[in-house]
């Protein structure tokens, strides 16, 4: 399986975490008597092709090839054929700098994905599932990962908040999809050149969350998945297979917008009340002196 994670030296910790969740849970499915994850032992260890992007721009810090390194020994240590490549796309970056967005909240590397296309190393490959740093795999993703793409460019699920104020196909047609897991069927991104789409409206428009925004501005045929592939809330169902810790909004006692991410494992536990992952902290408390 392709795996893609996009940005600076800032995400290893998270990208640490995601990984290692997909090794120590990539073999586990859901139990529909039991009503909860177990391990399958007719699923062999996986295989990931992980690839991570990023880029030295201005007072960008990028992802270190000692922590690449290191990632790339521990993918070895669950599957011999598993590897992890770090690529510098500096020069497609600046060479088409999305020069409307760069003022924004995020910084440049949420925008990343978006050139893709211009990636030989991953241009070439069939399909690319993207996981931001922020994402936790509970349980075997190949399903997903292997869906019918025929002639469709994208496959997500909606977004937990844009979904009801963002309509690209129908007035009331729910269709926008939140890009911290997508699936992408790259030789038809190729052929629709979606992601040359995508980064021109970057260029020329300013748009709130302009990297989530461009793609499904772009994504002309997409298909929508189970909630369970990117649950956005903040506590996992039980069937979840991909939680995305992603900002939530709160308006009791007051509005804020809550952060919380996989690595701040006492927010975790005090604010969120998840001790479900306290495993998969524990190989990353071992682990992170070494990124």
């Amino acid at each position: 399986m392709n795996i893609l994670y996009c940005g600076d030296q800032g995400i290893s910790k998270g990208v640490l975490i995601s990984i290692l969740s997909l090794l120590m849970n990539g073999r586990k499915r859901y139990d529909d008597d039991k009503k909860m994850m177990v391990e399958d032992d007719k699923v062999k260890a996986p295989i990931y092709n992980i690839y991570i992007m990023t880029i030295q721009y201005e007072d960008v810090t990028p992802f270190s090839k000692k922590t690449a390194k290191f990632l790339d020994e521990l993918v070895k240590s669950y599957n011999p054929k598993s590897f992890v490549k770090l690529i510098d796309a500096t020069e497609e970056f600046v060479g088409n700098l999305p020069s409307k967005n760069m003022g924004s909240y995020f910084t440049p590397c949420s925008m990343l994905r978006l050139y893709i296309d211009k990636v030989p190393e991953i241009a070439k490959l069939d399909r690319v599932l993207y996981l931001d740093y922020d994402v936790v795999c509970r349980g075997d993703i190949s399903e997903f990962y292997n869906m019918n793409m025929n002639n469709v460019e994208a496959a997500g699920v909606l977004d937990i908040y844009g979904r009801r104020w963002y309509h690209y196909h129908g007035l009331f047609k729910q269709d926008y999809m939140n890009s911290g897991v997508m699936l992408f069927n790259i030789p038809k991104c190729m052929k629709t050149k979606m992601f040359e789409r995508a980064v021109d409206l970057c260029m020329k428009r300013w748009m709130l969350l302009a990297d989530q925004s461009a793609l499904n501005k772009a994504i002309a045929r997409r298909v929508l998945v189970n909630r369970k592939y990117n649950e956005q809330e903040e506590r996992p169902r039980v069937d979840t297979v991909l939680h995305h810790f992603s900002n939530n909004f709160k308006f009791w006692p007051y509005f804020r917008v809550q952060k919380v991410k996989p690595f701040e494992i006492d927010k975790v536990h005090e604010i969120l009340k998840i001790t479900e992952y306290d495993d998969l902290f524990e190989q990353y408390d071992k682990l992170k002196e070494r990124l």
